[in-house]
C-alpha cells in the first residue's frame, strides 16, 4: 500500500508541475542592481531561467550557445556549461552541481537559476513583495575545477557504493544512496569518512556489498556523476541514514525502528 501511495503521489506531482508550467509566473531578474532582459519563470517555489539568455548575461555577453531546446552547451571564458532536459543538474568543467531537472517551455531550455547562479559564484536574493530576484557576482571569481574541486579518493568510493546498492535505479534513488553515506559522515553516531561509513562494523554489516564484493564493481558513468553531485553538496534528503531494498531483506530493524521517509525504484529511506 505504501508504494502504491508513492507511485499516486508521483503521478500527482507530475501532474501539477505539468498545470503549474502552463501557469507560470514572470520574474525580474537584476545583476548587481541592473535589470536584465532576462525572461524569468517561477514554477512551483522555483526561479527558472532561459539557458542562453541568462549565460548571455552572466557571462557579460560572451557566451556562445550551442545545441537544441534538448541539449545546450555554453562556451564562456568563464566555464563551458552544459544542460539537457530532464537532468537534475548542470555540469561545468568537470563539476555536477544539482538541480530541479532543467525543462523546456515554449520550445526554449529553462534551468533552475540558483545551481546556474552557483556556478558563476553569484549570490541569489529572491524578494517575495517584488516576485524579483538579484544576482550579486563578483568580477574575477572563477570556478574550481573538478579535477581540484573533488577528493578522487572520495569519487572513488562513493561512486562504488552507490553503483553496487542502486545500480539500475533512476538518479534520484542513487542520490539518495550518496546522501545516506554523507548523512552518516556528518553524524556522530557514524564514522566520519566515506570509507569508514562503508566498512562500518560496529554494529555489523552496514552494506552489503562489502561482503559480497559488488563494492570494488568499476561504476557507471551515472553513479559517478551521483556521487559528485552528492559531493557538490545536492541533497534530497539531509535526514535519511537507513535505506532497504524490502523484497530482498532479511533484516527488517530499520523499519521496525527507524521513521520512513520515502520510496525511489525498489529502496525504502529512512532517517
Amino acid at each position: 500500500m505504501k508504494k502504491i501511495k508513492v507511485i499516486l503521489s508521483t503521478l500527482l506531482c507530475a501532474a501539477m508541475l505539468s498545470c503549474t508550467v502552463a501557469a507560470h509566473e514572470k520574474v525580474d531578474i537584476r545583476l548587481n542592481g541592473t535589470d536584465t532582459e532576462i525572461g524569468a519563470l517561477l514554477i512551483g517555489t522555483t526561479t527558472y531561467v532561459p539557458f542562453d539568455e541568462a549565460n548571455e548575461v552572466l557571462s557579460g555577453g560572451t557566451a556562445e550557445i550551442h545545441g537544441t531546446a534538448e541539449a545546450m552547451r555554453a562556451v564562456t571564458p568563464f566555464a563551458t556549461i552544459s544542460a539537457r532536459e530532464g537532468d537534475c543538474y548542470i555540469e561545468a568543467e568537470g563539476r555536477y552541481i544539482g538541480a530541479n531537472n532543467s525543462i523546456v517551455v515554449s520550445g526554449m531550455l529553462y534551468v533552475p537559476i540558483r545551481s546556474l547562479a552557483k556556478i558563476y559564484n553569484a549570490d541569489v536574493v529572491w524578494h517575495d513583495s517584488t516576485r524579483s530576484v538579484d544576482l550579486y557576482a563578483a568580477e574575477g571569481d572563477t570556478l574550481t575545477h573538478g579535477d581540484s574541486y573533488y577528493s578522487s579518493d572520495e569519487v572513488y568510493w562513493l561512486s562504488r557504493i552507490i553503483n553496487a546498492e542502486a545500480l539500475g535505479e533512476p538518479m534520484e534513488g542513487k542520490v539518495l544512496v550518496g546522501n545516506v553515506i554523507l548523512n552518516r559522515v556528518e553524524s556522530s553516531d557514524f564514522p566520519n569518512t566515506i570509507y569508514g561509513v562503508i566498512f562500518d562494523r560496529e554494529h555489523g554489516v552496514q552494506f552489503t556489498p562489502t561482503v559480497n564484493g559488488s563494492v570494488y564493481n568499476t561504476p557507471t558513468e551515472e553513479s559517478i556523476i551521483a556521487a559528485k553531485l552528492c559531493l557538490d553538496s545536492y541533497y534530497i534528503s539531509r535526514s535519511a541514514l537507513y535505506f532497504l531494498n524490502p523484497s530482498i531483506a532479511t533484516n527488517f530493524w530499520v523499519p521496525n525502528n527507524r521513521p520512513y521517509l520515502t520510496t525511489v525504484g525498489s529502496h525504502d529511506f529512512y532517517s
